[in-house]
């Protein structure tokens, strides 16, 4: 893999300390600013969201620009917001910050993954996907965990002011390692690109990782408040076990982006049918400590391991969209980071407990498995339609 490429995940990695930290320190962000749990969590949710609207949209108004310069403007961008992020007192200005900073990041990386593929070309493209978002594991493994250890010690600001000095070097790797040069003018027309999301394979490879992602997100942002009240750990416990999930997101990420280059339909059902049994184990386990432990550190291989090889795919699928594919994976990602927390508030609002959000991630990945059978089905009565080729994506 290219020298460029890792330093690519080094934005990436900053960018997702952002985007996951918040799993830490939902309870300290509500006590001081005065809301509920389910609505600190809901913060995730509109990071996600935009995202969502971000990744699509910054695809495009990226066209303009070499990818350089629209990696750079987008980090600064994401610089700025976390500075007023870490200084405001009102709660809707956070949410305001978490928006305009997912609309940075949310460009960021879908041109960070259109570059990736390109620097090493499309039959590498699940190891090149896999290494970029390494940055994003990485943060689970110490950037969640070290935000976490931040907000106790000093709150939750400390953990913004933690990102902005992290994006600091990134640019600085950003603008030394991608090369300058202007757009590029033979890229497909925009409506051409749009064309491609009338694929149905494609459609249903985004659909799916929107699933998994939710249910990821849906356990992983209500896992501090279900390891101190269900499973009777002291808060000291939070940064290890957002650790140990992030420690197996980056086995699954690295194991998962080789897998996909060669099957990925075995990491999508067999993997997507062990993540659904885990978080159905999890839910009924979850008040023994170490049982609950090992399914934090096996969840977040199954979950990052198959959602890696579903945007990876998602990519390739999207062959006829160069500059938006991108944003099409982000996109889908990321409906399901802002899904999978406001079904999981949304149980937790219920009375249904803190287990409720890890039941729910489990009914998410059934659907995921449902959609992906029926996808599969539907390809093998295709006219023509190979065995190797009939998953859906």
């Amino acid at each position: 893999m290219p020298f460029a490429l890792f330093l690519l995940g080094v934005a990436v990695f900053a960018q997702g300390t952002s985007e996951f930290m918040l799993s830490g320190l939902v309870p300290d962000i509500a006590r001081d600013l005065g809301v509920s749990v389910p609505s600190a969590g809901a913060l995730t949710s509109a990071f996600a969201l935009g995202m969502v609207a971000g990744a699509p949209l910054m695809a495009g108004l990226a066209r303009r620009w070499s990818r350089r310069g629209a990696l750079l403007g987008f980090l600064a961008v994401f610089l700025a917001v976390h500075v007023v992020g870490a200084v405001t007192d009102s709660f809707m200005v956070l949410v305001a910050t978490r928006v305009v900073g997912a609309l940075a990041n949310a460009g960021f990386l879908a041109v960070a993954l259109v570059t990736a593929v390109g620097m090493v070309g499309p039959e590498a493209g699940g190891r090149a996907t896999s290494t970029l978002l390494g940055g994003v594991t990485l943060a689970c493994v110490v950037g969640v965990p070290a935000g976490a250890l931040l907000g106790q010690l000093w709150g939750w600001r400390a953990a913004f002011w933690a990102v902005v000095l992290l994006s600091l070097p990134a640019v600085v790797a950003v603008a030394r390692s991608v090369p300058a040069g202007a757009a590029d003018s033979g890229r497909p027309s925009l409506r051409a690109e749009l064309r491609s999301l009338r694929n149905p394979r494609l459609r249903v490879a985004l659909l799916l990782g929107a699933l998994v992602n939710g249910a990821t997100f849906c356990s992983f942002t209500y896992l501090a408040p279900l390891v101190t009240q269900v499973t009777g750990l002291g808060s000291g416990w939070v940064p290890v076990v957002l650790a140990l999930f992030g420690a197996g997101s980056f086995v699954g990420v690295a194991v998962g982006g080789r897998l996909a280059e060669r099957r990925p339909g075995a990491v999508v059902t067999g993997g997507g049918g062990a993540l659904c049994l885990g978080w159905a184990a999890f839910a009924l386990a979850a008040a023994t400590p170490a049982v609950a432990l090992g399914l934090v550190l096996v969840q977040g291989a199954l979950s990052f391991g198959v959602g890696s090889t579903l945007i990876s795919q998602a990519l390739r699928t999207a062959s006829e969209a160069p500059t938006l594919s991108g944003g099409f994976a982000t996109a889908a990602f990321n409906v399901g980071a802002a899904l999978g927390p406001w079904l999981g508030g949304t149980a937790i609002g219920a009375g249904l407990g803190y287990r409720s959000p890890v039941w729910v991630s489990a009914a998410l990945v059934a659907v995921a498995l449902l959609t992906a059978g029926l996808g599969v089905r539907r390809n093998r009565r295709a006219p023509g339609c190979r065995t190797r080729a009939s998953w859906p994506a």
